[in-house]
């Protein structure tokens, strides 16, 4: 049997910026799986289609082959990366994904403009009109023609916006300046900086700049409005210094914030016609029910899909994990209605944690009480969008002219559920003999 400290070598070679390292350590896992000098967990209903990958940000600096092996290590029903204006680490999950045999499930999140609720403020807070929005499903990065513009135009309007913040910023925090190409670039494997690489390289930078750690508390706490003793525990805290400096300098109120130019954001249509384009499923996002456009969930459920939803994410965690028993009540209730309405219309949930800051789980508390009851959709929503990841290449997707088939949306949730939960790669074959 290998040593604990030879695996976790390997893990953390999967972890590398350097993609050659990456396949070289999970080619070395694989032969341990093989071999049965390393074993993973029994098989367990627990999942996580939401986990952002360190080509948008994840907060353990996991990649997609890292994220794949953690599915696989912990006997996960599924696995599913997202990250933000790109799919860069799309070929590199299905491939790990396939050479692990656990279910893996591709997505894309951005910020799209929905016009009917410009007056509202839906997902995305102190922004009416502009709402978080997902494609999942894909199965490759390939993209071409009008497509391939479409993906290149929204990976240049998102730096543009990022690149923004960072002159605004640097303007503030002076004499903490960043070099975008220099401290931010670097941290990320293709470029995809993000706010989260920003802050994290302003916390680098000042420790460069303030090797004092006196001096350091006394900058900190003149720019974020602390007092000393406050500041001294934060900057103790790279977690918390690197969340205060975004929500005090990039959120709105902060140097950093411009408000939304809806012309800065694709529209909800432009959207979901390059997720279908790529053959992937649009996909709504929700938060928690508490704002003007998640307070009509009938509403909000009936325009995505008339405009193709055919999926709904939800992070559990915001929708009941709270001290206070009230706030958790109500969270609870609206987690409870969303689900319910989506049941209705026969669109199925997927849910995960998202992973894009330092804390945030690996895998929800699926045992909960909030959350048992919805287990079973949760699963049958990981086992849709599994199925249609394998079945969509053959053109037998979920919304493929093929589906249509089926009498209703029920029997295709039927099809497509029982698809996924027997299926993987290693016996696809044989799957799809049996069922098609």
């Amino acid at each position: 049997m290998i040593m604990g400290n030879e695996i976790n070598s390997f893990e953390t070679e999967l972890n590398s910026l350097d993609y050659k390292v990456r396949k070289n350590a999970l080619s070395e896992i694989t032969d341990l799986l093989r071999t049965g000098k390393v074993h993973c967990s029994e098989p367990t209903d627990a999942h996580n289609l939401h986990c952002h990958t360190f080509y948008s940000y994840n907060g353990y600096g996991f990649s997609p082959s890292y994220i794949a092996w953690l599915g696989c290590r912990h006997g996960w029903f599924a696995s599913g990366i997202v990250d933000f204006d790109v799919l860069d680490g799309v070929d590199e999950f299905l491939s790990a994904s396939k050479k692990l045999n656990v279910r893996g499930v591709c997505g894309i999140e951005t910020r799209a403009f929905i016009k009917e609720l410009a007056d509202r403020e839906i997902n995305s807070p102190g922004e009416p009109g502009v709402a978080y929005h997902m494609g999942v499903g894909f199965a490759s990065a390939n993209a071409a023609g009008d497509v391939a513009a479409f993906l290149t135009d929204l990976r240049a309007k998102a730096a543009g916006r990022t690149r923004q913040i960072v002159e605004l910023v640097n303007s503030y925090l002076t004499p903490v300046i960043l070099d975008f190409d220099k401290d931010a670039v670097t941290l990320t494997p293709n470029g995809n900086v993000t706010e989260r690489h920003v802050c994290l390289a302003y916390r680098v930078k000042a420790e460069t700049i303030f090797t004092d750690a006196a001096a350091r508390t006394t900058f900190w706490a003149g720019k974020l409005g602390l007092d000393n003793a406050d500041a001294a525990k934060t900057v103790d805290n790279p977690v918390k210094l690197e969340g205060l400096i975004r929500s005090k300098t990039m959120k709105k109120g902060g140097v950093g914030y411009a408000k939304p130019d809806p012309a800065s954001f694709p529209t909800l249509a432009e959207m979901n016609k390059f997720v279908k384009a790529c053959g992937a499923l649009p996909t709504i996002a929700w938060l928690d029910g508490a704002s003007a456009g998640e307070q009509d969930v009938e509403t909000l459920l009936d325009l995505h899909i008339a405009n193709g939803a055919a999926l709904l994410n939800i992070i559990p965690d915001r929708n009941w994990n709270f001290a206070d028993p009230e706030v958790k009540k109500k969270k609870v209730l609206e987690l409870n209605r969303i689900i319910a309405a989506a049941a209705k219309r026969g669109l199925p949930v997927i849910a995960g944690t998202e992973m894009n800051a330092p804390g945030l789980k690996l895998v929800d508390s699926f045992e909960c009480d909030a959350l048992a009851p919805h287990l079973e959709a949760f699963v049958e929503g990981a086992a849709i969008a599994f199925a249609h990841t394998l079945l969509q290449p053959e053109g037998k997707g979920y919304l493929s002219d093929w589906s249509k088939r089926f009498k209703d949306v029920a029997a295709k949730n039927t099809f497509y559920a029982n698809f996924g939960r027997k299926a993987r790669w290693n016996n696809l074959e044989a799957i799809k003999s049996e069922l098609i």
